[in-house]
């Protein structure tokens, strides 16, 4: 019988990887690193051939090349958008130069002898915006990865033989918008300009790139959270990669082998546990890529990856949550906000722009409180306050990264928050502390006949911030 239980668990878990391969996956990986007419990139071939083997390795069928021209860029180009059509995941990946012009963004062949704005435009580079909709339109899902922020080789050229008008050419890339079902990712932020790395190595955001996006049963968002924090610890904050999402619901390059048997075969589960000791660290990165999610789809994806999993209460009272959807007060809050803040993501970059001091933080950080989200009054936004912005910002139906975005700090700043008790900042004196004396300790507080409306007001708005901050605590 023990034999075949193992026989039968097998055949599940081929039946299963089979079905996971079905889908079509296609990517263009190319790394341009021996430029004839600027200084060459020792490293960007090596990343795309590292790269393209873990794509492989996750069953993308993948068009390769290294150090190409304008014309055998093209050519691989129109490969890939004949094999990209109605594919379920596009990937494209590029490293290498790549340069901002009025706005728009171009890569740069091996061959590229650009000397003016009007060489960039009539084909000496490649536009971004262009060959992304030609190759990848009608993909299901698609994925871009520009590591191809490095300084403009050509910026002083262009602006030279530009004299008679004005020409914007930026040292990086400029900013793009994703479609829908698109997840655009850049090895840094708008117009900054990142490191290739060590020679003979992988750049430190492809590096990233490697280590999160294929790890087993990641979501491929939270896998980008994590390739920006090693980033930008990796290069001690000196680079932080950039992106903008508009995918629909959870994308998956490597499904876990156990979440595939658990699909595909429950009668198996007892002899291949979805939860497995040496699974556990995988559950739970996955868990945290979905707990605080407002998408049932996700949750539910856990649930039947780990149907018996350490966090199936949590998942179940989470969608319970979601089903019962906002209350009131919630709904009356959201009444009036821009619907963009439900939708754009806050990252480190968009908490940067608003250009918040110190008198400011602290503002956010007793409105917080205010609302029933206790922080500590600092002016500095430690984990303790990131953590809280996640919870206010799950609670609004907010994205939920435990940044701030100019919308959500308006939307913040528009809430009436009930009054606060001073908190004493970390890093301002503390008064000296004195007895009082025993008759004043003993006196009865004196009675105010006219002030009972605003400690009414001020009660009532606390005991409804309190409530709705703690339905989402942990």
């Amino acid at each position: 019988m023990r034999y075949l239980t193992l026989l039968a668990s097998l055949m599940c878990l081929a039946l299963s990887v089979s079905a996971a391969k079905a889908d079509r996956r296609v990517a263009f990986v190319v790394g341009n690193g021996s430029y004839k007419n600027v200084a060459q990139l020792p490293n960007p071939p090596i990343d795309a051939k590292a790269m393209a083997s873990t794509l492989r390795n996750v069953g993308f069928e993948v068009i390769e090349g290294s150090n190409l021209s304008r014309d055998q860029m093209t050519e691989k180009l129109l490969d890939f958008g004949r094999k990209a059509q109605g594919s379920d995941i596009a990937l494209f990946y590029y490293a290498g130069h790549g340069i901002a012009v009025g706005g728009t963004n171009y890569l740069l062949p091996v061959d590229a002898d650009i000397k003016s704005e009007m060489d960039v435009k009539l084909g000496a580079a490649i536009n971004i915006d262009l060959t992304l909709e030609q190759t990848m339109g009608d993909a299901k899902v698609k994925l871009v990865f520009l590591d191809a922020c490095r300084d403009n080789p050509f910026a002083a050229k262009i602006k030279s033989n530009s004299a008679t008008r004005s020409v914007n050419v930026q040292s990086g890339l400029a900013e793009m918008k994703s479609g829908e079902g698109t997840l655009i990712a850049f090895a840094t932020g708008p117009g900054q300009t990142a490191l290739d790395g060590q020679e003979g190595n992988n750049s430190p955001f492809t590096r990233a790139l490697i280590d999160n996006i294929t790890k087993p049963g990641v979501e491929i968002q939270q896998a980008m959270t994590s390739v920006r924090a090693q980033v930008n610890e990796e290069t001690h904050k000196g680079q932080l990669p950039w992106g903008h999402t508009n995918l629909i619901g959870a994308v998956y390059l490597n499904q876990a082998p156990t979440t595939q048997v658990a699909n595909a075969a429950p009668m198996a589960s007892s002899a291949v546990p979805a939860a497995s000791g040496s699974n556990d660290g995988v559950e739970l990165e996955y868990w945290r890529s979905v707990k605080e999610s407002n998408k049932p789809e996700e949750l539910n994806a856990y649930l039947s990856a780990y149907p018996n999993g350490q966090f199936k209460a949590l998942a179940l009272a989470r969608l319970a949550a979601i089903k019962s959807g906002p209350s009131t007060t919630t709904r009356n809050l959201n009444a009036g906000v821009d619907p963009a803040t439900f939708t754009d993501d806050a990252t480190q970059l968009t908490e940067d722009q608003i250009g918040l001091d110190k008198g400011q933080r602290r503002d956010v950080q007793r409105r917080l409180t205010g609302l029933g989200f206790d922080t500590k009054v600092t002016g500095i936004f430690s984990e303790e306050t990131r953590s809280v912005l996640k919870r206010w910002q799950a609670a609004r139906g907010y994205p939920s990264t435990g940044y701030l975005n100019k919308l959500q700090h308006k939307a913040l700043l528009s809430e009436i928050v009930a009054a606060a008790p001073a908190t004493a900042s970390e890093d301002s004196p503390k008064p000296a502390r004195r007895a009082a004396p025993a008759q004043a300790q003993s006196a009865p507080a004196p009675r105010h006949n006219g002030g009972g409306g605003d400690a009414g007001a001020a009660f009532v708005g606390g005991v409804v911030g309190g409530m709705m901050g703690g339905m989402f605590r942990r």
